[in-house]
């Protein structure tokens, strides 16, 4: 398995997974509206199939997971995706590492914390807020569970030597 920066040629599948994952071309987290297809990223290949992706945003010491999203499950393609993002933001002098998923995601929540993620805040509610922008946002989610808050996760980070 490849994993590398995405370039322009991986931009408009970029946008096509985040129109089939998130139902729109844009994600939002807390407050902010992302278009993971213009963010920066790394897209992992297995020969010519593209079998994994991530986005992040850098600001400041913070670094933000917007999108992960791995083709096949339990086979390292998330973590080696995440590590790369990892490896980044602690070159760029980030001392935080976050991302937000919803109540319902628990396979998301199961998967950060075993990374080392903690959850940092809940946002009750929160969703009621992200439907006003997007509106077809489900309210089932996985599990047949309600999708009504926000969790965020955060693992903090020691410069690159």
């Amino acid at each position: 398995m490849r994993v590398a920066p995405l370039t322009d040629d991986d931009r408009k599948w970029v946008k096509e997974r985040t129109e089939l994952l998130f139902g729109g071309e844009f994600v939002v987290s807390g407050t902010e509206v992302h278009d993971p297809d213009k963010l920066p990223g790394f897209i992992a290949t297995e020969g010519p199939e593209r079998v994994g992706l991530v986005t992040y945003d850098i600001r400041g010491e913070d670094c933000e997971v917007v999108t992960l999203d791995a083709l096949c499950q339990f086979m390292g393609v998330g973590t080696m995706l995440l590590e790369k993002v990892e490896e980044t933001a602690r070159r760029s002098g980030c001392t935080r590492l976050w991302t937000i998923t919803t109540n319902d995601n628990l396979d998301a929540q199961r998967f950060f914390q075993k990374r080392g993620f903690v959850i940092s805040k809940v946002r009750l509610g929160g969703m009621t807020k992200i439907r006003l922008l997007k509106p077809n946002v489900p309210r089932i989610g996985y599990y047949g569970i309600p999708v009504r808050d926000e969790i965020e996760l955060e693992k903090s980070l020691s410069p690159a030597d």
